[in-house]
């Protein structure tokens, strides 16, 4: 279903931002300590505790920094699911102010040597090559993650961490990694599925998630990543574009959807830029995703897309 509206979104950020949503239970106040002897059980859907981990922006942010900027959908997740806990744990690769789309050093070190209190989950090599640096560090720290905190539910990412995003709810599906081995065979130049998200038992570190939502994303452009997105990814993806979006454009992003399966079911286009759109027709959207996702209602079948003036949001 695609989304359109005339009313305008005025907070703006030039931020990516990569959540991952935890469902934990309520057995006993909030069951922090894993380690506890009785199983966790499920609960009520009101009841239900989220544990969300929020991978900060690659410009501009590290964890504490994002936390500051996405306030709004924090407060929405919270009132949607009581009791929910959120975390905000920094990139692994620092940046310079050359690597910032648009910066005009002032003398030749300011861009090349002074590191920022910036941080990504991977860099573009070379500038505009479409060849991606430290990708496999940026997805090692995701996966520390979830070992750590979860299993997850859901991700949720904008910009580079909407990319980000699609890319975990691809890695943790089934026959994923067997893709990914006959890509490689076929072509030893290809990525490898990242050894981080694989147990000691050879297992995938967690269960396929069960949703993604996925903020001015893309696809990463390179056939050396096509493992990621042949087959198509599966899981129910919601995806949010901006019609005056000029630094990830609605080509880019349709590259994405269309690498999920009947991706055009779940489109939402709002009237703004680069940002994460913090109106409540927006949030209600993001929201209410979730909950038929929680719920199991969200199917992959294709349907004929609506306006957002000829039907009820959200979902």
């Amino acid at each position: 279903m695609t989304y359109s509206t005339e009313q305008i979104n005025k907070f703006g950020m030039l931020d990516w931002i990569l959540q991952l949503v935890h469902a934990a239970y309520d057995l006993e106040p909030l069951r922090k300590h894993k380690n506890e002897s009785a199983p966790l059980q499920p609960s009520t859907e009101d009841a239900r505790i989220f544990k969300e981990l929020q991978l900060q922006a690659r410009f501009t942010q590290s964890g504490p920094r994002f936390h500051d900027k996405t306030r709004a959908l924090e407060k929405a997740l919270i009132k949607a699911f009581p009791s929910s806990t959120l975390h905000y744990p920094t990139g692994p690769l620092p940046l310079r102010p050359a690597d910032i789309p648009g910066f005009v050093p002032s003398s030749q070190e300011d861009g090349d040597e002074k590191e920022t209190d910036s941080f990504a989950w991977w860099r573009r090599q070379n500038g505009d090559s479409p060849l991606y640096t430290g990708m496999d560090r940026g997805l090692e720290k995701i996966a520390e993650s979830i070992r750590r905190e979860g299993p997850f539910d859901g991700v949720i990412g904008f910009s580079q961490g909407g990319a980000a995003a699609a890319i975990v709810a691809s890695l943790l599906e089934p026959g994923r990694r067997e893709a990914f081995e006959t890509a490689y065979n076929k072509d030893h130049q290809k990525f490898k599925y990242p050894p981080s998200f694989v147990k000691d038992d050879g297992k995938a570190i967690q269960l396929p998630l069960k949703f993604a939502i996925v903020y001015s994303g893309f696809a990463a452009p390179m056939e050396l990543y096509s493992a990621f997105y042949e087959p198509k990814i599966t899981t129910p993806v919601l995806h949010f574009l901006g019609s005056l979006d000029t630094l990830v454009d609605e080509k880019r992003g349709r590259v994405l959807i269309d690498s999920c399966k009947n991706g055009s079911q779940n489109v939402v286009t709002h009237p703004g830029g680069h940002f994460l759109p913090s109106q409540k027709i927006w949030l209600d959207a993001a929201i209410g995703f979730v909950k038929e996702c929680i719920k199991g209602t969200v199917t992959n079948k294709a349907t004929e897309e609506d306006n957002v003036e000829d039907m009820d949001v959200p979902f």
